[in-house]
């Protein structure tokens, strides 16, 4: 059981994922991902202008993003892994989720999350 998506073989544990995410905001200035909305707090992602927002602001069990927002997530989501290096524990499915993230994009279709 886990978190799959709809267009390759990025996988994750609802756990890691929310690890992998709370990771990514930090190295945006979310320094709690809990005080934001959807994450138990009040706090709304709006003020946050950064390309990983769309992957951040969203649940962690279904849903999809726009093809518009695949490709922003996954050259923003690059970045920020080759800025936490080699040894990053998410390293892995995080490059697979910027694979799925880029077929979807040049297939002009929605990342599903299942």
């Amino acid at each position: 059981m886990g978190l799959d998506f709809s267009h390759g073989d990025a996988h994750w544990t609802y756990s890691d994922f929310h690890a992998f995410r709370s990771e990514l905001a930090a190295m945006v200035g979310i320094a709690d991902l809990s005080t934001m909305e959807g994450f138990g707090g009040t706090r709304s992602f709006d003020a946050l202008p950064d390309d990983i927002r769309p992957l951040l602001d969203h649940s962690d069990c279904d849903g999809e993003l726009s093809p518009n927002d695949c490709s922003r997530v996954a050259r923003r989501l690059e970045e920020l892994i080759d800025q936490k290096g080699e040894d990053w524990e998410h390293r892995d499915a995080g490059l697979a989720l910027v694979e799925d993230l880029k077929n979807a994009a040049s297939q002009g279709e929605p990342l599903t999350f299942g």
